[in-house]
């Protein structure tokens, strides 16, 4: 089974960390939540949710793992102005292991300097962010551009799990 990290900060919408967290962990991969400071609890927008934070992004090495899953919600405004997390979203990147990201998830992408010319979907106020990062937004449920997986909402979780969970070991 695979190791995927999980890149997670206050304000992360509670479905679209709480449905793939679970979707991977109960098919039996690993799934270990990131971010800037270990052993601080995170929670979600709408305080329904909470979770540990198990390491930062410093201490780990992308070889160790096989997919990066980013949240949206509130978590990615926050998690962008991280270096530590820019930066192992970029060395992750480059690994050409998949990278997955839902609503404002792929907000990191854009401080990573990947977004550029990339095809991607996010939530709709975040569109001109990414055209403006250079990348080509799409309004789909799934948007697939080689190892990097994006999606716009809730609603598309279900074909979200199923894209990450298709490209893992």
């Amino acid at each position: 089974m695979g190791k995927i990290k999980l890149a997670l900060a206050d304000g992360f919408d509670d479905s679209e960390f709480t449905v793939p967290y679970k979707r991977l962990r109960e098919v039996g991969h690993e799934v270990t939540v990131f971010c800037m400071r270990a052993g601080e609890v995170v929670t979600g927008k709408p305080g329904n949710a909470s979770h540990r934070v198990e390491t930062v992004a410093v201490t780990i090495a992308p070889d160790d793992y096989d997919a990066l899953v980013i949240s949206g919600g509130h978590s990615p405004d926050k998690l962008r102005l991280d270096a530590g997390v820019v930066a192992f979203t970029r060395r992750f990147f480059v690994t050409g292991k998949p990278v997955a990201a839902i609503c404002h998830g792929p907000q990191p992408l854009i401080e990573a300097g990947i977004a550029k010319e990339r095809n991607l979907a996010s939530w709709p106020s975040v569109r001109t962010d990414f055209v403006n990062a250079g990348a080509n937004w799409m309004d789909q449920a799934i948007v697939i551009d080689g190892d990097l997986v994006a999606s716009r909402k809730p609603d598309d979780l279900s074909v979200f799990c199923e894209m990450i969970l298709g490209r893992l070991p």
